[in-house]
């Protein structure tokens, strides 16, 4: 039986930005089997949409509150989205 399937849109903020955190946030959601995107914000926060079995989600979303080493997360805001479209392979978007 297939698990349940999870969407969000979360917002990191905190020292997000030229630390490496996009390329690592692409990384862990490859790691747990997730879908989606992230990108910088022009007022210095990190989004991302991520997608796929809601263990995986809620594990991608603790990460998120850590970050790779030289970030420093001061809070991680969590939208979740209607299922939707399925997506496909998790990107660095502009």
């Amino acid at each position: 039986m297939a698990g349940h399937r999870r969407k969000v849109r979360a917002r990191v903020l905190g020292n997000v930005q030229g630390v490496g955190f996009r390329l690592w946030v692409r990384g862990e959601a490859t790691s747990l089997g997730l879908a989606g995107w992230v990108r910088n914000e022009a007022d210095g926060s990190v989004t991302a949409q991520i997608a796929g079995l809601d263990e995986a989600v809620s594990t991608m979303i603790e990460r998120l509150w850590k970050g790779p080493s030289g970030a420093s997360v001061s809070r991680v805001d969590v939208e979740e989205l209607a299922a939707g479209n399925a997506l496909v392979g998790f990107r660095i978007v502009a």
